[in-house]
């Protein structure tokens, strides 16, 4: 996935993708819609426009059946590497130390997670 790509989807449009990626197929938009108007309370505008964007980023495809049918090009797998390696650029200036650093100075971390991650990097001699 490109940098550029990516890091233009918002907040909005991610909701929008993440539906999409617990669906098991392609969905139609008004099952798009009337998720995201149970959720979120958007109105229908607003849905078919984030929508609308997303294909246009080529992030989701669009195929036509009765009705258009729409599915995730990218897997959240992807988004979430992405993203992750795009906040440790950004703001700890490429270095995942310093981003587990921030992590177990702010509490982020609880003992269970340090345990948890200093056994997944126990190397035996």
């Amino acid at each position: 996935m490109s940098d550029s790509l990516a890091d233009k989807i918002s907040d909005s449009e991610l909701e929008v993708m993440k539906l999409l990626w617990q669906a098991e197929d392609a969905l139609p938009v008004t099952e798009i819609r009337e998720a995201l108007q149970r959720s979120r309370g958007w109105e229908a505008t607003t849905v078919k426009t984030l929508v609308s964007r997303l294909v246009s980023k080529g992030v989701i495809a669009q195929e036509k059946r009765n009705v258009f049918y729409y599915s995730p090009r990218i897997t959240e797998q992807e988004y979430n590497a992405w993203a992750t390696g795009n906040l440790i650029r950004r703001l700890y200036n490429g270095s995942a130390k310093d981003l587990v650093a921030a992590l177990v100075h702010s509490e982020g971390l609880s003992r269970r997670d340090l345990e948890e991650l200093q056994a997944m990097f126990h190397v035996e001699d």
